[in-house]
């Protein structure tokens, strides 16, 4: 398995990780994702490590702490083997301080989160959204304590625009308190969205991309393609309306360039899919998920191999898609976007 650091951080991942959306099913929304027990969330955790992946990424409001609570049965006697990041900012009750990034909220949902995985510290701890309630200053005050105290090691947001992130960013260094070091994004073939201005932040700024719902929300499986729509059982079909919007055709246009590439490399679909992430800029880490054994071995697949020059053209040029202002301005001018974005 690649390593590879987290932004400008000394933390080293795996170019894989593994997500726990689907352990537990607590509701019908994570239901669509999976719902593993304890006994097969321990059974793919060794298969993780027995492959090199290492790290295991979660969240509160996964099945609202079941997926934590899994995870942490799972990898009882194990800890020291492996890396847990988690997330915490969306709602997880009914309380005026049951959400957000304040003081209140951050200190009360760590804590709940290290009882769940019956664990000493969570190594990346990330905000889940941005809290434009809260100021940046309280968050970054908070999240430093909790450093101090040796609760957390690194911090990363999720779903940060390039503002906020930004302006987190400058007052982590205005008071010397800890920076995101990592932005947990949506990023595929089909939403390439984080290139426009995110993707440039982060190499500006040293900001490490982990990559959430890699696959599209499940639509660059190979499973959905022209007069083949998505079968029940998938998540494509059973939360169907959720996630990113795309047009049905640019979709086939990249199944069908999937399709030749694949055939190219004798590789799967998915694992081209998630290789040519593992190519782009800022990328640090690639979070896959999986039902069963079968599915994480063929994500692990995506590692050990790279496309050529050719085949992520074919890609990209399939795949790609007018961006929205003032992104295709800049474009127009090449000689000032040279700092290596897409």
């Amino acid at each position: 398995m690649e390593y590879r650091r987290l932004g400008h951080s000394g933390l080293r991942m795996p170019a894989l990780s593994f997500g726990t959306a689907t352990f537990g099913g607590g509701n019908d929304f994570f239901k669509a994702w999976g719902s593993t027990d304890a006994g097969g969330a321990s059974r793919l955790i060794d298969v993780c490590l027995d492959h090199g992946i290492s790290m295991f990424d979660s969240a509160d409001v996964y099945s609202d702490g079941l997926a934590e609570t899994i995870l942490g049965a799972a990898i009882k006697g194990k800890r020291d083997r492996l890396l847990i990041s988690t997330k915490a900012t969306f709602p997880r009750g009914g309380g005026p301080n049951d959400f957000g990034s304040s003081r209140q909220h951050l200190i009360s949902a760590v804590d709940g989160a290290l009882q769940r995985l019956g664990a000493d510290h969570i190594d990346l701890f990330q905000l889940h959204g941005q809290d434009y309630n809260t100021p940046v200053e309280e968050t970054l005050a908070v999240l430093d304590q909790l450093v101090r105290a040796g609760k957390i090691r690194y911090i990363g947001c999720s779903n940060f625009s390039g503002w906020h992130l930004m302006k987190s960013l400058a007052v982590s260094e205005r008071y010397g308190y800890p920076r995101h070091v990592g932005h947990q994004a949506y990023y595929s073939l089909l939403n390439r969205d984080y290139e426009w201005e995110l993707m440039p932040l982060g190499l500006d700024q040293g900001v490490g991309a982990v990559i959430w719902s890699p696959l599209g929300w499940g639509k660059l499986t190979g499973k959905i393609r022209r007069g083949q729509a998505a079968q029940p059982g998938t998540r494509a079909h059973d939360i169907a309306g959720t996630g990113p919007r795309f047009e049905e055709e640019r979709l086939f246009r990249i199944v069908d360039a999937l399709d030749i590439v694949a055939e190219e490399t004798a590789k799967t679909i998915p694992q081209v899919a998630l290789n040519w992430l593992l190519q782009r800029p800022t990328v640090a880490n690639v979070i896959v998920g999986a039902r069963n054994e079968q599915q994480l071995v063929e994500n692990i697949g995506a590692v050990g191999w790279s496309l050529t020059t050719e085949q992520v053209a074919r890609l990209d040029t399939a795949s790609d898609v007018s961006p929205a202002y003032p992104v295709w301005h800049q474009r127009g001018f090449p000689m000032l976007n040279e700092c290596g974005q897409s």
